[in-house]
């Protein structure tokens, strides 16, 4: 990666976890690596009752802000960071995500410098136990609000938003249990005359075996919310939900330039 540090930018990092004494070590890791000067990571813990604090308090010299109580589910708690959130910019990083390297905060901010509203980039599914091992590479391309009624969507771990436009625009609708996220960027990449810039590169690792691919009535479920998302937006309806299941396919027979490590 490669970018002028943009050193008065401030980005917030969300982490949202329950749970996650396995994983999120990784996570907190290469948050506090991140070159970036400017840079806030909160984290959202949901009263979990394993060892995720204790891990978390290794990284106590990066100085996290943490927040421990329970919550509604994910999206709730990802609610939760946005109000706390205090960056010109803000997105997520899950508790068993990783950011693809040091300089990804600056390749970001570098980004939204150019006067974006929204910056997005590629992603990486790797081996959830050998994360090493890439599995299927999102490369994500160019912004075309058109292309939203094909079913096209950026990832949502390397969606990084304004945080004026999110006190515009609002935060996730907890009528959606599994798409969420999906009706968050929807709502905001539909905005007419939205700035958008996308990094062509890999910004954020993410472990295969997410909830919402876990089983068939997952799978029915996660299709269903797209459709309503799809219908909120006035995106589209079956065709695009079908584009937006078909364009997963080429993410298994591309690989990223650099690879996991």
């Amino acid at each position: 990666m490669d970018g002028t540090i943009v050193d008065y930018m401030k980005i917030s990092v969300i982490t949202v976890c329950f749970n996650s004494e396995q994983t999120i070590s990784d996570t907190m890791r290469s948050v506090a690596i991140q070159t970036h000067p400017d840079l806030e990571h909160i984290v959202i813990d949901g009263a979990s009752q394993d060892d995720t604090l204790a891990v978390v308090r290794t990284f106590q010299d990066h100085s996290p802000r943490v927040i421990t109580e329970r919550d509604g589910g994910i999206y709730d708690a990802m609610n939760k960071g946005l109000s706390l959130a205090t960056g010109e910019f803000v997105g997520f990083l899950n508790a068993d995500d990783m950011l693809a390297g040091p300089e990804v905060m600056s390749v970001i901010a570098t980004a939204a410098g150019t006067g974006a509203d929204a910056v997005y980039g590629d992603l990486s599914y790797v081996n959830k136990d050998r994360i090493t091992e890439v599995l299927r590479y999102w490369s994500s391309g160019l912004f075309d609000a058109a292309s939203l009624r094909h079913g096209w969507m950026p990832p949502h771990p390397t969606f990084y938003v304004r945080r004026s436009l999110v006190q515009t625009l609002g935060l996730f609708d907890l009528q959606f249990q599994i798409a969420a996220d999906y009706d968050f960027m929807l709502r905001y990449l539909g905005q007419p005359g939205i700035r958008v810039a996308y990094v062509p590169e890999v910004l954020v690792y993410m472990r295969a075996g997410g909830a919402s691919n876990r089983s068939l009535k997952a799978l029915f479920r996660k299709s269903a919310e797209d459709l309503a998302a799809m219908r909120k937006n006035r995106v589209g309806g079956l065709t695009t939900l079908l584009c937006k299941n078909a364009r997963k396919l080429p993410q298994f027979f591309r690989r990223p330039i650099q690879q996991a490590h």
